[in-house]
C-alpha cells in the first residue's frame, strides 16, 4: 500500500508513522509551508518531499486542493494521512478521498474539535483528555472514529504539559490506525461508524488512562 503524509509544521506524527515499520510505502511527504521542519526530517529518513505553498494560490482554496490532489494521484497513493496539516480542505477534495484519508486530532472527539484543544479542555475542567484518529469528512473533525487514547488531566496541568502527554499517545495510536487500514481491518459501515476486526479490538480501540 502506498501513502502520502500531509504536514504543515514540525511533523512529529509524520515521524512516528515513518519510524513505525508499517506495511506501507510512504511515497511522499507534502507540506503547504516551505519552512516546515518536518520536511528535513522526512528527507533524512529517505522520503521524497513536495512543497505546495498555499500562499501562491491566494484565497482560491479549490485551486490549491486541485494541485494537492494532482500530487497525491501522481504517486498513486492509496491512503492520505493528515499529520498537523493546517488547511481546511474543500468538500470536493475530501469526497475524492473518502474512506482513504485519516487525521489525528488532539482531543477526545466529538469534544473539542478545532484548535487550542488543550487550553479549552483545562478551561472546561474535564478530568480526561486525549486524542483521536478518524476518517476525514467534509465537516471538520467530525468523521468516523477509528481509535482513541485518553490521559488524565492533572491538577497542576498547563496546556503545554497536557499537550506533551497527549502527543505521546498520538504517536502510539496513529501508526496503529494506519497499520489496521493497510491490513484491511477497518470497516466504515452504512451507519457511519467504523468497526474493526477482532484482532484490532484486542489491541485496544481505546487506550485508557494509567494515572
Amino acid at each position: 500500500m502506498r501513502a502520502v503524509i500531509l504536514i504543515s509544521g514540525r511533523g512529529s506524527n509524520m515521524e512516528a508513522l515513518l519510524r513505525a515499520n508499517l506495511p506501507v510505502d510512504f511515497a511522499a511527504v507534502i507540506s503547504n509551508r516551505p519552512q516546515a521542519a518536518g520536511l528535513d526530517i522526512a528527507r533524512g529518513l529517505g522520503v521524497d518531499t513536495v512543497v505546495l505553498d498555499h500562499r501562491v494560490y491566494g484565497a482560491d482554496r479549490a485551486a490549491f486542493d486541485a494541485a494537492l490532489a494532482a500530487e497525491i494521484d501522481r504517486v498513486g497513493a492509496d491512503l492520505v494521512c493528515l499529520a498537523g496539516f493546517m488547511r481546511v480542505l474543500t468538500d470536493a477534495f475530501v469526497m475524492r478521498y473518502r474512506g482513504r484519508m485519516l487525521n489525528i486530532h488532539p482531543a477526545l472527539l466529538p469534544a473539542f474539535p478545532g484548535l487550542n484543544t488543550h487550553a479549552r479542555a483545562l478551561a472546561a475542567g474535564v478530568k480526561i483528555h486525549g486524542c483521536t484518529v478518524h476518517f476525514v469528512t467534509p465537516e471538520v473533525d467530525a468523521g468516523p472514529i477509528v481509535v482513541q487514547a485518553a490521559v488524565p488531566v492533572l491538577e497542576d496541568d498547563t496546556p503545554e504539559r497536557l499537550a506533551a502527554r497527549v502527543l505521546a499517545q498520538e504517536h502510539r495510536i496513529y501508526p496503529m490506525a494506519v497499520r489496521w487500514f493497510a491490513e484491511g481491518r477497518l470497516h466504515w459501515g452504512e451507519d457511519g461508524r467504523v468497526r474493526v476486526d477482532a484482532a484490532c479490538a484486542a489491541e485496544g480501540v481505546l487506550i485508557s488512562p494509567t494515572g
